[in-house]
């Protein structure tokens, strides 16, 4: 494959990175927000839940509270990793172009 093919390719890989982590930050912003409802919410008005198409009333609040935790360190390890690999696209980037640059 030659060069011009190759830089395409990672340019394309480059931006699906940065969507992806974009996403991922978002997602992460969101559960953040959440968690703070939740933790802000009165204990005497019930937290509900959407389990498919219905809501359901929360019983264990600080099991989901526990979830929303365990969901969010998830994603911000994901972030990171993508971030890892958007930083590694980019340097084959610029090899790649500095290698067609001459």
């Amino acid at each position: 494959m030659e060069s011009a093919q190759q830089l395409q390719i990672v340019v394309a890989e480059v931006q699906a990175a940065r969507q992806q982590v974009a996403s991922l930050n978002a997602q992460v912003r969101e559960l953040e927000g959440t968690i703070a409802a939740v933790k802000n919410q009165p204990e005497d008005m019930a937290l509900h839940r959407q389990m498919g198409t219905i809501l359901v009333e929360v019983e264990d609040r600080d099991q989901l509270l526990s979830d929303l935790e365990t969901t969010l360190e998830q994603m911000k390890s994901a972030v990171e990793t993508m971030g890892k690999r958007e930083a590694e696209l980019v340097a084959t980037y610029e090899k790649l172009k500095q290698s067609l640059e001459g």
